[in-house]
């Protein structure tokens, strides 16, 4: 059984001191300073004319930080931004990180990506549409969608992932395949909300049993393992149920235990297609998230302890 609740985010109040934490991989809460120093810490910065980052003081309500740093896409001006890093690779990855859209956020093209490069980069390299090999990279992202446009923006969680056997798109490429929980599980408006998510390579390259699973809050929401129940996959992706279906394979990230988990890829993508794609009449021109209290750790962190 997978936890809840707290993890090794009980040992620090507010989150003071989780960076020395041994299990941590990297860790940022903006408190460092001003852009400039923030920017410092990451691989890739993509604040296009700085108009995409604003640092503000607003943060979590358990945090012991005091600013979150807001990301802003303009509708015909930029796409919103990013930030990227590289971390150790490990084979089993946990990301943490609290986010608040703002009131009138719309729908999004693509948010948060942790995975893995072979060779490691310091730069995200997307790839759509191509399906990776399975010694070069492996990744997944979390993200809101609308499907679309039946839920209200920004929409339900779901992975969107790319690896060596993912399905094919009806146009013949791949796109990133989606794994749905069994139950919709809303991206909310006007609020914090603590996201984790974990990622595990499979032990051989002949293996199955690479993982996904998905928290809101501390609670465990899906968990995508070898053998859960499944609705149809095809290059769209597949969804969990509650019983019935099919037996998931598993995942087989990779061929070559070269290839870990090794970058984080913090990022708000919101494009005019994707406002099309969820078929809004009057899409908003504007789409503020804002970020805080990022976490990547060897081991289950869970929400902050107040």
């Amino acid at each position: 059984m997978l936890p809840e609740g707290h993890g090794i985010s009980a040992k620090y109040p507010g989150d003071s001191g989780i960076a020395e934490d041994p299990a941590v991989l990297f860790a940022e809460d903006f408190e460092s300073g001003d852009l400039e120093a923030v920017g410092r810490r990451w691989d890739h910065v993509n604040n296009k004319d700085g108009k995409v980052f604003e640092l503000r003081r607003d943060a979590p309500p358990a945090s012991a930080g005091k600013h979150s740093l807001q990301m802003t896409a303009t509708l015909g001006v930029n796409e919103g931004g990013h930030l990227y890093t590289r971390f150790r690779g490990v084979d089993t990855a946990f990301l943490r990180f609290y986010v608040k859209f703002a009131e009138d956020a719309d729908y999004l093209s693509h948010f948060v990506i942790l995975g893995g490069y072979n060779p490691p980069t310091t730069h995200p390299e997307g790839k759509a549409g191509l399906r990776p090999e399975g010694n070069a990279r492996a990744h997944t992202g979390i993200e809101p969608m609308g499907d679309p446009g039946h839920y209200p923006p920004p929409g339900i969680w779901h992975f969107y992932s790319y690896w060596q056997d993912m399905r094919t798109y009806p146009d013949g490429k791949c796109w990133g395949n989606r794994q749905n929980p069994d139950h919709p599980v809303p991206a909310v408006r006007g609020a914090w909300q603590c996201v984790e998510i974990m990622m595990k390579m499979n032990s051989a390259p002949e293996e199955y049993d690479g993982e996904l699973a998905l928290w809101i809050d501390g609670k465990l929401e899906a968990h995508f393992v070898r053998g859960a129940p499944g609705g149809p996959w095809t290059g769209r992706g597949f969804h969990l149920l509650k019983s019935g279906g099919e037996p998931f394979e598993g995942f087989r990230w990779r061929n070559t235990s070269d290839l870990k988990i090794n970058f984080l890829w913090l990022e708000h993508y919101v494009s005019g297609r994707s406002a099309q794609r969820e078929g809004p009449e009057k899409p908003n021109p504007m789409n503020r998230a804002s970020f805080d209290d990022v976490v990547v750790s060897t081991e289950y962190i869970g929400p902050i302890r107040g």
